[in-house]
């Protein structure tokens, strides 16, 4: 009879805890050492696999800044498990923050380039996105293939970041080399031209040592928006060495290429707004009306970066770990922008045309970071301390440049637009295969920044009895940025530095052993040459100004139930933001912007049932701002990209051994585009409604290495907006997309 898990379990149980009655019987043959004791036979080593029963819950934080298990840190924090990720068939990183309510995305514009922007409670969060701890600068559109999860860290935190941080911050988890071999792959078909190929595999040579290998490649179209294209192409080796002893060392690197087809969405209404889809200010289209040229619009990106890890065990209460890495991201693209185009009735037909715009970026970023830390435990007294001191030094570099575009041939305008004019289409059906041929020229920079930081940063959790902790962090930067930037405004150049100093403090009270009650404060500092909350650049005037100053003040309790197998985490907060540079008369700028975020947070994950797992959370956000540009104007509206109500619940159950069901509820409230005001216009005047959108999920084990996964995302073919800047365009979420995976494992 071959042994099942439980068995093998239960007789390794016993095995451990009566070793004398398992060598008495392991063989009743023994040898007689000196003196004529007998000594007992040894076993064959054996290797004994476990199934994590808890997929979607992660009792502590990868980061070596979190001092403390998640529900002894007094501060929200949620970890996005690799099960999640997987289960819900994500594949960016903005897929993965879908199970994060209270998270969006907002759309690039301007000096924002087509990338990641996420909003953390109020604040665009897309300069604080950090991989295993060490930021991650450059505008990119992150892939998962190489993740392990996601941790999401709300409300002020610069003290683990550094500048900006206001609304909170993103660390990606990435797959490292460990012991033990193992090979995944997974190969996904579905609609919307979607194909998907992933391998991980991880090969441990010797006993102190292994390599992983994780390797993407995919393509696509966007679901209901079939004009939007992409492929991707990435591979993401490590290297381990001296696993199991003091001393270990890692390598790893990272390279992605993508070549998409850009979208910048479809119009606001300003220059119709009697085409307005209802009330939103958005133009009234169908979901797959694209703007963009085949003939002229791509984009293109690269990220390349490498690390080097060691860690060194001091002594078993002390270890020293140093990081350095290098990485180089581009991001390059033309894209159609129909908010910039002009917009004419044509008497003729009765038709509104429209003439394209563009926008283009050519981006390149290059960072440098070294990272020292020293973590352990100490005692001083009755207290006892588990500490993390680090230094950081970094240097970054970014440079951007637009292109030229010049037209030669392209369909004609109407004769309304004057005559010669080309590059026009109906405003309301455009037509992507519209010929064009001209030049794209890339022009000389507009934007070369350097910057650099120096930081020093301790954090402490104090054990000061069995039910009270003091969890304690701060963090001094000083922070530098020279170079030049040309633009509308005219010509920068310069540089400045500022010295920040950054902190956190909370009191955690610990009712019992699985559970915790915590108020906590902490502050962040963003530069005033960090635009957005996102991208770097040369300010006029940036010596005189200061950086814009964030706080959050948070009540909370988290519990470890159900022998510790479900998570469940509350808390109340407070998120103030000030000395924002704004415009208060017509080219009068002052730091006086003010904003406030007051809201609570609900999350839930784990198994309620060894068959049923779970993993959400809601999220309500009361947010005002309290001074913005032209003073009185818009005062008391809510922010950007902040819906007051936002819920997510992932679920799956096992309905028998082989087969597991699954299905996701997201719901996203109403969210303004933007609190621009004044000469801008359009504070506010955009919108998109609130959505809910459903997704399922049903996975069957064929046998021990192969299992099927169908996700239908979607499932209601929902049309909703996803992202808008409130002025030029706004952006449509996928429609309903069906796909179908094979998952092998060895």
């Amino acid at each position: 009879m071959r042994p099942t898990p439980t068995l093998l379990g239960s007789s390794l149980a016993l095995a451990l805890a009566t070793p004398h009655l398992v060598f008495a019987q392991a063989n009743p043959q023994t040898s007689a050492g000196s003196g004529g004791t007998q000594r007992p036979a040894l076993l064959s080593p054996v290797t004994v696999r476990g199934v994590d029963d808890r997929p979607y819950m992660t009792p502590e934080a990868s980061q070596s800044k979190f001092t403390a298990p998640l529900v002894d840190t007094p501060k929200s924090v949620q970890v996005i498990p690799r099960a999640v990720i997987q289960d819900s068939a994500a594949t960016s990183l903005e897929d993965v923050l879908r199970n994060s309510p209270g998270i969006t995305f907002g759309a690039g514009e301007g000096g924002q380039p087509l990338a990641d922007r996420p909003f953390i409670r109020g604040s665009s969060s897309g300069g604080s996105i950090y991989v295993d701890g060490i930021r991650d600068p450059g505008g990119q559109t992150r892939e998962i293939f190489n993740l392990e999860g996601v941790e999401v860290v709300r409300g002020a935190d610069s003290a683990y970041g550094g500048r900006g941080s206001g609304g909170g911050s993103i660390n990606l988890v990435s797959k490292r080399a460990r012991l033990g071999s193992f090979t995944e792959g997974s190969l996904g078909y579905g609609s919307d031209g979607y194909l998907r190929a992933t391998m991980d595999g991880n090969w441990q040579f010797n006993d102190r040592s292994a390599f992983r290998l994780n390797v993407l490649g995919a393509k696509g179209n966007v679901a209901g928006r079939n004009q939007v294209d992409y492929e991707k192409l990435g591979i993401a080796p490590s290297l381990s060495l001296g696993l199991g002893t003091p001393t270990r060392l890692t390598f790893s690197f990272y390279h992605l290429n993508t070549d998409d087809m850009p979208d910048y969405g479809v119009p606001t209404a300003r220059k119709a707004p009697e085409l307005s889809a209802g009330d939103t200010g958005i133009l009234d289209v169908d979901r797959d009306t694209f703007y963009g040229l085949y003939d002229r619009d791509f984009r293109k990106t690269r990220a390349d970066i490498g690390t080097i890890e060691i860690e060194h065990d001091l002594s078993e209460r002390l270890t020293l770990r140093n990081a350095i890495r290098y990485g180089e991201t581009v991001n390059d693209y033309v894209v159609t922008n129909p908010g910039d185009g002009t917009v004419l009735m044509n008497p003729a037909d009765g038709q509104y045309w429209l003439q394209r715009g563009t926008k283009s970026r050519w981006q390149k970023s290059t960072m440098l970071t070294n990272v020292t830390e020293l973590n352990g435990q100490a005692d001083t007294g009755q207290l006892k301390h588990r500490f993390n001191f680090g230094i950081e030094l970094s240097r970054e570099t970014i440079r951007n440049a637009s292109y030229n575009i010049a037209t030669t041939s392209g369909r004609a305008c109407p004769a309304v637009f004057g005559a010669g004019e080309m590059d026009c289409t109906p405003y309301l059906s455009p037509d992507p295969s519209d010929p064009w041929s001209g030049s794209v020229e890339r022009a000389p920079l507009s934007l070369d920044a350097h910057s650099s930081t120096q930081a020093v940063y301790l954090f402490d959790t104090i054990d000061v009895s069995e039910a009270f902790q003091v969890n304690a962090g701060l963090r001094y930067d000083r922070y530098r940025i020279s170079g030049s930037q040309s633009g509308r405004g005219g010509s920068v150049e310069g540089s400045s530095r500022w010295n920040t100093f950054n902190y956190q403090l909370g009191l955690v009270y610990k009712p019992a052993p699985n559970g915790s009650v915590y108020v906590s404060y902490a502050t962040a500092s963003t530069p005033p040459t960090v635009s957005g909350g996102d991208q770097e650049g040369i300010v006029q005037d940036m010596s005189e100004l200061k950086p814009e100053k964030s706080s959050t003040i948070e009540l909370g309790t988290k519990w470890n139930v159900l022998d510790e197998r479900l998570g469940l985490t509350a808390a109340l907060f407070q998120t103030d933001r000030k000395d924002a540079q704004i415009e208060i008369e017509p080219d009068v700028f002052e730091q006086a912007g003010k904003t406030r975020v007051r809201g609570l947070e609900l999350g839930i994950a784990g198994q309620i049932t060894p068959k049923w797992g779970v993993y959400g959370g809601y999220t309500y956000m009361d947010s005002e701002l309290l001074r913005g540009a032209y003073s009185g104007v818009n005062e008391g509206d809510p922010l950007a990209n902040t819906p007051k109500h936002s819920f997510s619940l992932w679920t799956t159950y096992k309905l028998m051994p082989a087969l597991t069901v699954g299905a996701g509820a997201y719901y996203v409230g109403k969210r303004f585009g933007g609190n621009q005001g004044g000469a801008g216009g359009g504070a506010n005047a955009v919108y998109m409604p609130s959505y809910w959108r459903f997704d399922a999920m049903a996975a069957y084990q064929l046998n021990k290495n192969l299992a099927l996964q169908l996700n239908a995302l979607n499932i209601g073919d929902k049309k909703y907006y996803s992202r808008t800047n409130g002025v030029h365009h706004a952006d449509f979420g996928p429609g309903r997309q069906v796909i179908l995976s094979a998952n092998l494992r060895y």
